[in-house]
């Protein structure tokens, strides 16, 4: 019995022993002042640490993520910089819930305490947040100035003295900043392993410049001297000093029009689209034309002395020539074979913009004289000379004509014959003063006209004179439309 007794107060003994053992376990464990293994904050490993020191580097972190700043760098429009804290661009960063979490492993009894900290929450994630438009309205507003300019065309102006200036352009500039506000964010909201040096040192400031757009203008000064028109290559001038007003009228409105003419490399210019648009714009007047291998009265006389003055401009430039055909009958302002004649439908005159570059056509109208001037590109130590040569004279006929107004008898010349010419024109290329070729441009065949008399009804039987033979444009209006 004793025995028993003995027994029964050793297992009591033992059992308080045991729970007494099993209480300090549970209060050591409750007392733990270090976070559970395993826990992490973001990215950060935290387990094992202690509570306050936990909290520390939670606090640490958070600020230095808020200490950051970004800076801009504007070197094209401007020379200076701006730099924004993070704050100040609606950035936020926290370990939503760790502090109170941890603090909370001290909190109630050591029951309470022990059974929160075996089933520890064991990972925190980092919350950021920031406001891109923010970002976005700032740059804006820092740099709103550049935005306020506008883009202006290059000008090219000739002078009066013939002078080629050229006016720069101005460009425009635009913020460009979608590609800055993606990047500055995707540096913001930290992302990966990124450690509290990191974040401290190398990564604390986001460096970028500033994204401006240059905003070219229509036409640009390097598009312009592009075209070529680097100066006066040619120019040539004409006399209608003794025309009549309406042949002076139709000179001065067909190279009205022309002026200002510009030519792409490479296109053809036909004098028919000049003529085309002079009749949307103006009516031509009477004037002197030539049909049938006279001088008549037409509408629109005088219109080729524009295009025989821009025929020899032309020659002059080396310009390739495509169609040109002279005239019937010789004319006053110009020597034999360097006119180019012009008939509605029949006869053209058209040159080909072989320089390589644009070509343009001035015209000025001043004293009875018309002066046509080609602005263009064209080795400076190249000029051309037209020289012209007859090669045959074709005597003029007679052609007697009844009048029966006149006497019996009498016969009256009413027309004295002027012979007419085979020509043949050459185009010499010199460089540096030195005759370096000899191009053939024309061979040209000027009618005859014949002495036309007059003869009174007694000569009814009289056979008339042969007269010069006629030319294959018969019937056609030369000089006029």
């Amino acid at each position: 019995m004793r025995k028993l007794k003995i027994a029964g107060i050793s297992l009591a003994g033992l059992v308080l022993l045991l729970a007494a053992a099993g209480l300090i376990a549970v209060w050591k464990y409750a007392e733990q002042d270090v976070v559970p293994k395993g826990v992490m904050a973001g990215n950060l490993s935290i387990g094992g640490m202690g509570i306050d020191e936990a909290i520390a580097l939670l606090n640490q972190y958070e600020e230095a993520l808020q200490a950051r700043s970004i800076t801009v760098q504007a070197n094209q429009a401007a020379n200076d910089s701006r730099t924004w804290g993070m704050e100040e661009l609606g950035y936020k960063a926290e370990f939503a819930g760790a502090r109170e979490a941890l603090l909370k492993l001290r909190q109630g009894n050591i029951w309470d305490r022990a059974k929160y900290r075996y089933t520890f929450n064991g990972d925190f994630e980092l919350s950021q947040t920031w406001d891109r438009d923010a970002f976005e309205s700032a740059v804006r507003k820092q740099w709103s100035w550049i935005e306020q300019n506008e883009s202006k065309d290059a000008t090219r102006t000739i002078t009066e003295d013939d002078e080629v200036i050229y006016t720069p352009h101005t460009d425009a500039y635009r913020l460009n900043l979608e590609e800055l506000v993606t990047k500055a964010g995707s540096w913001a909201i930290v992302t990966g392993d990124l450690n509290l040096a990191d974040i401290q040192g190398n990564l604390r400031v986001f460096s970028a410049e500033l994204p401006v757009q240059v905003v070219h203008p229509a036409i640009t000064l390097e598009q312009l001297k592009e075209e070529g028109l680097d100066r006066l290559i040619m120019s040539f001038t004409t006399d209608f000093a003794t025309s009549a007003e309406g042949r002076a009228y139709n000179v001065s409105v067909t190279a009205e029009e022309l002026n200002d003419w510009l030519l792409k490399p490479g296109e053809i210019f036909s004098y028919a689209d000049l003529i085309a648009k002079v009749e949307k714009e103006h009516e031509y007047r009477e004037a002197s034309v030539i049909l049938n291998g006279k001088f008549v009265t037409g509408i629109g006389g005088g219109i080729c002395q524009v295009s025989s003055t821009l025929y020899q401009t032309v020659l002059r430039a080396g310009l390739e020539i495509v169609e040109r055909r002279n005239h019937s009958l010789p004319v006053a302002y110009l020597p034999l074979g360097h006119d180019a004649t012009y008939a509605t439908d029949a006869i053209d005159f058209k040159f080909r913009n072989s320089t390589g570059k644009s070509l343009l056509i001035r015209t000025e109208v001043r004293d009875r004289k018309v002066t046509i001037k080609l602005f263009g590109t064209m080795p400076e130590n190249e000029s051309y000379e037209i020289e012209s040569k007859t090669l045959d004279t074709i005597q003029a006929g007679t052609q007697q004509v009844v009048n029966r107004a006149l006497p019996v008898g009498k016969s009256v010349v009413v027309q004295e014959g002027k012979p007419g010419y085979v020509v043949e024109t050459f185009r010499v290329l010199k460089r540096d003063g030195k005759e370096v070729s000899r191009e053939r441009v024309s061979k040209d065949t000027y009618r005859a006209q014949p002495t036309i008399i007059e003869v009174g009804p007694a000569s009814l039987d009289a056979t008339p004179s042969p007269s010069a033979t006629p030319s294959p444009g018969e019937g056609i209006v030369e000089d006029g439309v």
